[in-house]
């Protein structure tokens, strides 16, 4: 696997650093920039082009969902993760619109920052909040333009999957597919770790952008 460039735009020294040190751990990835502010970190994306792009939601001069915006219209390739303090019920369905792959809120373990790297880099999404996602997608006007994910899933993990994202229990899903409620809760723990969620309404958002469920 060829190194992934990175780049990583936070104002909080002591915070960078430490995610400088957690990348350094991700094997074949190399920080090719790290910025405190983001117009000279948006600028630098655009002319280097990286292959990943970390970036802080709240800077001194450019708002985050700024920088990812230009990031994703001008590199659609480019995986955008982004991390904030100030995680929001709309913050994950807004950061969707924009086409981000991800995003960690920084009272989260520091490690789910390599879960993150490693899930976006491999085509998953990973979105990891103690706030409680607001509503269903379409409540946020979700607009799916990216291309549809590769799905990592078996055809019995995908069927639990969609029943799970259509709001489904595990003893409904159990009774309606003829199996115990202890191996769907299997399947629902191995759905999760594969696509790198930790809540249904991110599995519901996985599930829309790899073309499982309709908006």
């Amino acid at each position: 696997m060829r190194k992934l460039r990175a780049v990583l735009i936070e104002d909080e020294t002591m915070f960078r650093q430490l995610i400088l040190l957690t990348l350094g751990k991700v094997k074949d990835l190399q920080v090719i920039g790290e910025f405190g502010l983001g117009k000279p970190g948006l600028e630098f994306c655009l002319r280097e082009k990286p292959d990943m792009l970390v970036v802080d939601l709240m800077l001194p001069d450019v708002n985050g969902m700024e920088i990812a915006r230009e990031v994703r219209k001008a590199l659609p390739d480019t995986k955008i993760l982004v991390i904030t303090a100030h995680p929001s019920e709309r913050l994950p369905a807004d950061l969707m619109v924009l086409g981000v792959n991800g995003y960690v809120d920084k009272t989260e373990p520091i490690e789910y920052v390599l879960s993150a790297v490693e899930t976006v880099r491999n085509g998953g999404m990973f979105f990891a909040s103690r706030v409680r996602a607001k509503g269903g997608l379409a409540q946020g006007g979700l607009i799916v333009t990216r291309p549809v994910l590769q799905i990592p899933l078996t055809e019995r993990e995908q069927e639990i999957a969609r029943l799970v994202a259509a709001g489904q229990m595990s003893k409904e899903i159990a009774a309606s597919l003829n199996l115990s409620v202890r191996t769907v809760e299997k399947h629902r723990a191995n759905i999760m770790e594969k696509v790198g969620v930790r809540e249904v309404a991110s599995l519901t958002r996985w599930c829309i952008q790899a073309g499982l469920v309709d908006t």
